[in-house]
């Protein structure tokens, strides 16, 4: 790094010190296999901390072809010395300077908002190594305004800007070209994180960019409000990336996507900010400008500023699962929820081999718990005849008041029993959804063990 220059000392965002910096997810948190040989989950942040998982292990084996005496557990650190040096153009730090903005070129801090939570990302972090070009400088404004000078001053000295929310991102959106010879700056929304102003008569609320979708749900619970919007990353992605990545929730048969959830945007670009000049829910004169803007992964502007629909908080929560004989069967039954229009807030479908690895992740249980368990495989083997290499499960969340809940339940479970399903019981279907959260982990233990796997987002018509 060049001496003359000296970066603004910052406290260590929860990017840099809570969360892994080669895997997903919090540091305190991860999967291992313990001194019994037994996969266990350590931390205290998730239902299945300290628990351990007796089967995990053996279908991990069986599927995977893993060996626990074949390891490679990647680097402690990063090694420094590979991590490129700094480009710094001289007339954009004096700005940042000037300007009051927070602002690093420290290497590791670069490193974290390299890349985003590929299976490539990781493998190439866990070789202690990153990649060939970095962002040069990371910046942290606070609001609109100070996104509209860094962008102005990246114009006038010709900096290029890379914006990064929660940095979950699975598209190579933050990977910096190799050839770029000019200043890179990571434009980091980690400090616009605020809830500007909640209106309960309009159901409307309006946040900066960078608030992290679990804290703007929090915020909102605490007033008696939801989103409603719950992507698998929620925990760690921000409320402008879910905007940059069009994104799509586990609830969203009840509360939309997030292009259903939008009223209004502000999006800051090297030309000028681009919004609607009114508030209003919709326009019917005109293309609409957010559909440029929702999907453009940073490649367009920087989300500074999102006005939102929000729902009071349910009265009524109920988790439910299902049963079905084939797979065939399960996608029968939800098309028929579908074609009805009486989907709940949430239905997940599951093919046999998704449902075998559900069952290997159960927790150790009591004896009693387990006799209840060999009964009830024996009731659906035996007399209901289920074949265990095809049984398909379903997973529901039910929100509502507790009228609608009711008449969702029966519905839903009376077309489920057309197609041969049966209920499987509130709380199978509690711990499905619990483990969405958790289920990302698996994949740094899965590396642990030489054992490779990545998620694809699919979209597919029903035949």
């Amino acid at each position: 790094m060049d001496p003359k220059v000296n970066t603004t000392t910052l406290e260590d965002r929860k990017r840099d010190h809570d969360l892994k910096w080669n895997g997903w997810g919090y540091s305190d948190s991860y999967f291992f296999v313990n001194d019994k040989g037994t996969m266990q989950f350590n931390g205290k942040r998730y239902e299945m901390g300290g628990k351990t998982f007796p089967g995990l292990i053996k279908w991990m084996q069986s599927t995977l072809n893993m060996d626990i005496e074949h390891s490679n557990f990647g680097r402690d650190k990063i090694d420094e010395s590979k991590i490129p040096s700094p480009i710094l153009n001289s007339n954009f730090i004096e700005f940042l300077k000037l300007e009051n903005i927070a602002h690093s070129s420290d290497g590791l801090k670069r490193v974290h908002r390299s890349h985003g939570h590929t299976v490539e990302d990781m493998i190439k972090l866990r070789l202690g190594t990153c990649e060939s070009r970095i962002p040069d400088i990371v910046v942290w404004p606070t609001c609109h305004e100070d996104v509209i000078k860094i962008v102005r001053a990246a114009n006038e000295f010709d900096v290029v800007i890379i914006p990064i929310g929660g940095g979950t991102s699975v598209s190579e959106a933050l990977k910096c070209p190799e050839n770029e010879n000019r200043c890179i700056i990571s434009l980091d929304t980690n400090d616009m994180n605020k809830i500007l102003w909640l209106d309960e008569k309009n159901l409307l609320a309006k946040a900066q960019g960078g608030i992290l979708g679990i804290d703007l749900e929090k915020q909102l619970n605490d007033r008696g409000f939801t989103l409603g919007h719950e992507p698998d990353s929620i925990e760690f992605s921000s409320l402008g990336g879910w905007v940059a990545t069009r994104a799509s929730g586990i609830k969203k048969n009840k509360y939309g996507n997030i292009e259903d959830i939008l009223v209004h945007v502000t999006f800051v670009t090297s030309k000028g900010v681009i919004q609607k000049s009114c508030m209003a829910p919709r326009i019917s004169s005109g293309p609409d400008i957010h559909h440029m803007i929702i999907g453009s992964e940073g490649t367009l502007g920087v989300v500074t500023e999102v006005t939102f629909k929000i729902c009071p908080l349910p009265q009524c929560k109920k988790f439910g699962s299902v049963l079905f004989p084939t797979f065939e069967k399960g996608v029968e039954a939800l098309r028929e929820i579908a074609k009805e229009k009486i989907a709940p807030a949430s239905i997940r479908l599951m093919d046999n081999e998704q449902f075998k690895f559900g069952q290997a992740l159960k927790t150790s249980s009591s004896f009693v718990t387990s006799i209840n368990d060999f009964l009830k495989r024996l009731y659906v083997t035996q007399w209901k005849r289920f074949d265990a290499n095809k049984m398909a499960p379903a997973t529901i969340v039910f929100e509502g008041n507790n009228e609608e809940v009711e008449m969702q339940e029966k519905r839903v479970y009376s077309i489920c029993g057309k197609y041969d399903g049966f209920p499987a019981g509130e709380e199978n279907g509690r711990y499905g959804y619990q483990l969405t959260f958790s289920i990302a982990y698996l994949r740094d233990v899965g590396m642990n063990y030489m054992a490779i796997g990545e998620s694809f987002e699919t979209s597919v018509p029903w035949d």
